[in-house]
């Protein structure tokens, strides 16, 4: 089956094992955000309810500018009710970060569900991806903040 599946074209691989479909066609609760004893799970549906940041940069990991769309990190926290000083990221390989919570009225960063006006698949950094308007502002050209910048993102621990 390796040799068969090396032999066989990206495009129709990724077909017949279904590795491009957005992860939000595989699992509704693509988010899982927990702390305190509590854990709360998020769908693209309960995402989109949430007000939404919309910007267009350029990254590190792309070409030319790209739109992006989603709910501030900010309000993914006040909407789970938790209040943290700290977050542990997770994405979908276990890749973990920390950094520290963002204020309540913080519009940026946001978990982007949105590139182009598409939903991410886990080939194109999806479902979630903790993104900045990088050129906006020098500070968000960063090595800290590139490292928050985490994609594939499916998991958020909140510490008191």
């Amino acid at each position: 089956m390796m040799f068969l599946r090396s032999i066989i074209p990206l495009a129709i691989s990724d077909v017949l094992f279904g590795i491009s479909q957005p992860v939000f066609a595989q699992n509704p609760a693509a988010l899982q955000v927990s702390g305190g004893g509590v854990e709360i799970s998020f769908t693209l549906e309960n995402l989109d309810a949430l007000p939404q940041v919309a910007f267009s940069t350029s990254t590190a990991w792309t070409d030319g500018l790209v739109d992006f769309e989603g709910p501030s990190l900010a309000s993914v926290l006040q909407a789970s009710g938790l209040d943290a000083r700290e977050l542990i990221l997770t994405a979908l390989d276990n890749y973990t970060v920390t950094m520290q919570a963002p204020s309540a009225d913080a519009t940026y960063p946001i978990i982007a569900t949105r590139m182009n006006g598409d939903i991410m698949s886990v080939r194109d950094k999806g479902p979630l991806w903790v993104v900045y308007p990088y050129d906006s502002d020098p500070d968000y050209r960063s090595e800290t903040v590139y490292f928050h910048s985490i994609w594939q993102l499916d998991r958020i621990a909140a510490v008191e």
